[in-house]
């Protein structure tokens, strides 16, 4: 899979007071921001459920499923690493209809161009720190550079949507979705890509994913965490 076109938004940041020819040869980036794998499943695991349990009691999304789900589109995820260990995460799927069902909960729409962001995560460790508005930041960015996605789309809870209009993401209105008596807005980023990024990523030609199927309704406690 070929990511050149995005790789201004996803290669790390080295640390100011070490300068890359100085850097030894496998000393770790000091940031760095890339597409998850599985084998990022347990990190992805334990921040998740850290995050969201002590709000609704439940882990949104089982080890299992965050393999299946990175197995079927890892290149609308993103990870944030510090010094190797991952500090933060989004996770989106493609969709294809112009507002969110409970399918969107469980499906990847190969064919789609809205990407549906289920989930974004910061490590207990790091947050109050402004990750999660310069993590979305760079994810909206890397879209960009996809020239199949035109949008994004989130579902959140009513005391979120402050923080996500800061990050550019407009108001659909109240989501058809409901998880017992919680109900939810919906929000919306169109994604303007430069005709210049398209081309160059048209011309890489970045891979559409073929599967069909992911599990579970990850979206439904994405939003509550802190950032």
């Amino acid at each position: 899979m070929s990511l050149v076109g995005a790789l201004p938004f996803l290669k790390p940041r080295l640390s100011p007071s070490v300068s890359p020819g100085r850097q030894r040869r496998h000393t770790l980036p000091a940031s760095e921001f890339r597409p998850l794998n599985t084998q990022d499943a347990i990190s992805v695991f334990e921040i998740e459920k850290e995050a969201f349990i002590s709000v609704s009691g439940d882990c949104p999304l089982h080890l299992d499923e965050v393999r299946h789900f990175l197995t079927l589109c890892p290149e609308l995820s993103m990870g944030w690493f510090e010094e190797g260990r991952l500090v933060a995460f989004i996770i989106g799927s493609q969709w294809d209809q112009d507002r969110l069902t409970l399918d969107a909960l469980s499906l990847h729409k190969p064919k789609g161009s809205t990407v549906h962001i289920h989930v974004l995560a910061v490590h207990r460790t790091f947050r109050q720190q402004g990750k999660g508005p310069i993590l979305m930041w760079r994810y909206l960015q890397y879209l960009r550079c996809l020239p199949y996605v035109r949008r994004a789309v989130l579902m959140c809870e009513d005391f979120l949507v402050p923080f996500y209009q800061k990050s550019g993401f407009k108001v659909q209105g109240r989501c058809s979705i409901t998880v017992a008596s919680l109900t939810f807005t919906e929000m919306q980023y169109p994604v303007r890509g430069h005709a210049l990024m398209r081309r160059n990523s048209e011309a890489i030609g970045f891979p559409q994913t073929n599967v069909q199927h992911h599990t579970h309704n990850l979206a439904v406690f994405t939003h509550a965490a802190q950032f």
